[in-house]
Protein backbone atom coordinates (compact mmCIF):
# COMPACT_ATOMS: atom_id res chain seq x y z
CA UNK A 1 0.00 0.00 0.00
CA UNK A 2 2.66 2.47 1.26
CA UNK A 3 4.53 1.33 -2.16
CA UNK A 4 1.30 2.21 -4.48
CA UNK A 5 1.36 5.68 -2.90
CA UNK A 6 5.09 6.39 -3.23
CA UNK A 7 3.92 6.04 -7.10
CA UNK A 8 1.07 7.91 -6.99
CA UNK A 9 2.95 11.21 -5.41
CA UNK A 10 5.67 10.20 -7.99
CA UNK A 11 3.84 10.13 -10.75
CA UNK A 12 1.68 13.49 -9.68
CA UNK A 13 4.89 15.44 -9.36
CA UNK A 14 6.06 14.29 -13.19
CA UNK A 15 2.87 15.35 -14.05
CA UNK A 16 3.30 18.71 -12.39
CA UNK A 17 6.77 19.15 -13.51
CA UNK A 18 5.96 18.17 -17.01
CA UNK A 19 2.90 20.66 -17.07
CA UNK A 20 5.53 23.59 -15.73
CA UNK A 21 7.92 22.90 -18.31
CA UNK A 22 5.32 23.36 -21.27
CA UNK A 23 3.20 26.72 -19.28
CA UNK A 24 7.36 27.75 -19.50
CA UNK A 25 7.66 27.41 -22.90
CA UNK A 26 5.14 29.54 -24.37
CA UNK A 27 6.73 32.51 -26.73
CA UNK A 28 6.16 35.16 -24.52
CA UNK A 29 9.22 36.87 -23.62
CA UNK A 30 12.49 39.10 -24.80
CA UNK A 31 13.76 37.47 -27.29
CA UNK A 32 17.62 38.26 -29.56
CA UNK A 33 17.01 37.49 -33.12
CA UNK A 34 19.14 35.81 -34.66
CA UNK A 35 19.32 36.64 -39.22
CA UNK A 36 19.08 33.14 -40.79
CA UNK A 37 21.12 34.23 -43.80
CA UNK A 38 23.90 36.44 -42.34
CA UNK A 39 23.33 34.74 -38.51
CA UNK A 40 23.77 37.92 -37.05
CA UNK A 41 22.02 39.03 -34.23
CA UNK A 42 19.71 41.66 -35.41
CA UNK A 43 17.51 42.76 -32.41
CA UNK A 44 15.57 42.44 -29.11
CA UNK A 45 11.73 41.26 -29.62
CA UNK A 46 9.41 40.95 -26.67
CA UNK A 47 6.86 39.16 -27.36
CA UNK A 48 3.78 40.05 -25.07
CA UNK A 49 0.77 38.10 -23.79
CA UNK A 50 -2.38 39.71 -23.84
CA UNK A 51 -5.39 37.63 -23.11
CA UNK A 52 -4.01 34.60 -25.35
CA UNK A 53 -3.20 37.14 -28.07
CA UNK A 54 0.68 37.52 -28.61
CA UNK A 55 1.85 40.25 -29.81
CA UNK A 56 5.71 41.28 -30.63
CA UNK A 57 7.66 44.87 -30.47
CA UNK A 58 11.77 45.80 -31.42
CA UNK A 59 13.24 46.78 -27.73
CA UNK A 60 16.25 47.24 -29.31
CA UNK A 61 18.93 47.27 -32.30
CA UNK A 62 21.89 44.89 -32.30
CA UNK A 63 23.10 45.06 -35.86
CA UNK A 64 25.81 47.82 -35.77
CA UNK A 65 25.45 48.28 -39.29
CA UNK A 66 21.71 49.72 -37.80
CA UNK A 67 20.65 53.38 -37.49
CA UNK A 68 19.20 53.37 -34.08
CA UNK A 69 16.50 56.02 -35.77
CA UNK A 70 16.09 53.92 -39.00
CA UNK A 71 12.66 54.47 -40.25
CA UNK A 72 10.31 51.68 -42.26
CA UNK A 73 10.55 53.45 -45.69
CA UNK A 74 9.44 50.09 -47.04
CA UNK A 75 6.17 49.30 -45.13
CA UNK A 76 2.86 49.85 -47.05
CA UNK A 77 0.75 50.09 -43.81
CA UNK A 78 0.22 52.46 -41.09
CA UNK A 79 4.06 51.61 -39.77
CA UNK A 80 5.20 53.04 -43.30
CA UNK A 81 8.16 56.05 -42.12
CA UNK A 82 7.72 55.06 -38.51
CA UNK A 83 10.84 54.31 -35.98
CA UNK A 84 11.67 50.82 -36.25
CA UNK A 85 12.87 50.76 -32.91
CA UNK A 86 9.83 50.34 -30.80
CA UNK A 87 8.05 48.94 -34.14
CA UNK A 88 5.03 46.36 -33.26
CA UNK A 89 6.13 43.27 -35.94
CA UNK A 90 3.98 40.63 -34.58
CA UNK A 91 0.60 40.68 -34.35
CA UNK A 92 -2.76 38.50 -33.74
CA UNK A 93 -0.66 35.36 -32.82
CA UNK A 94 -2.49 32.51 -30.84
CA UNK A 95 -1.65 29.38 -29.44
CA UNK A 96 -2.60 26.56 -32.64
CA UNK A 97 -5.62 24.33 -32.01
CA UNK A 98 -4.28 21.93 -33.51
CA UNK A 99 -0.87 21.97 -32.10
CA UNK A 100 -0.40 23.40 -28.22
CA UNK A 101 2.80 23.55 -28.11
CA UNK A 102 2.96 25.88 -31.21
CA UNK A 103 1.60 29.42 -31.79
CA UNK A 104 -0.11 30.87 -35.26
CA UNK A 105 -2.88 32.96 -36.90
CA UNK A 106 -1.00 36.10 -37.25
CA UNK A 107 1.42 38.03 -39.24
CA UNK A 108 4.88 39.12 -38.58
CA UNK A 109 6.34 42.43 -40.37
CA UNK A 110 10.20 41.70 -41.61
CA UNK A 111 10.93 45.86 -41.29
CA UNK A 112 13.95 45.16 -44.00
CA UNK A 113 11.66 45.19 -47.12
CA UNK A 114 8.23 45.94 -45.75
CA UNK A 115 6.71 42.79 -45.86
CA UNK A 116 4.29 41.03 -43.44
CA UNK A 117 4.26 37.26 -43.66
CA UNK A 118 2.09 34.96 -41.63
CA UNK A 119 3.80 33.52 -38.68
CA UNK A 120 4.23 30.73 -36.82
CA UNK A 121 5.86 30.35 -32.79
CA UNK A 122 7.17 27.29 -31.93
CA UNK A 123 9.40 27.19 -28.56
CA UNK A 124 12.35 25.00 -28.66
CA UNK A 125 15.20 23.25 -25.94
CA UNK A 126 12.30 24.13 -22.99
CA UNK A 127 11.73 27.35 -23.96
CA UNK A 128 14.94 28.66 -24.97
CA UNK A 129 14.63 28.91 -28.32
CA UNK A 130 11.89 30.02 -31.01
CA UNK A 131 11.41 28.65 -34.34
CA UNK A 132 10.09 31.99 -36.22
CA UNK A 133 8.20 30.68 -39.29
CA UNK A 134 7.48 33.94 -41.97
CA UNK A 135 5.75 32.30 -45.00
CA UNK A 136 3.25 32.94 -47.41
CA UNK A 137 0.10 30.66 -47.97
CA UNK A 138 1.28 27.53 -46.36
CA UNK A 139 4.40 27.23 -44.13
CA UNK A 140 6.39 25.42 -46.67
CA UNK A 141 6.86 28.50 -48.56
CA UNK A 142 8.87 30.62 -46.15
CA UNK A 143 11.84 30.99 -44.21
CA UNK A 144 12.58 29.79 -40.23
CA UNK A 145 14.65 32.25 -37.83
CA UNK A 146 15.84 30.48 -34.32
CA UNK A 147 15.71 33.34 -31.77
CA UNK A 148 17.37 33.24 -28.15
CA UNK A 149 15.58 33.81 -25.19
CA UNK A 150 17.21 36.48 -23.13
CA UNK A 151 14.26 36.71 -20.12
Amino acid sequence: MIQHTLTLVAAIGLGLGAQLAHAQATPAGLWKTIDDETKKEKSLVRISDAGGTYTGKIEKLLDPASKQDAVCEKCTDDRKDKPILGMTIITNVKQSDGDKAMWDGGEILDPNNGKTYKVRLTPGEGGKTLAVRGYIGAPMLGRTQTWVRVE
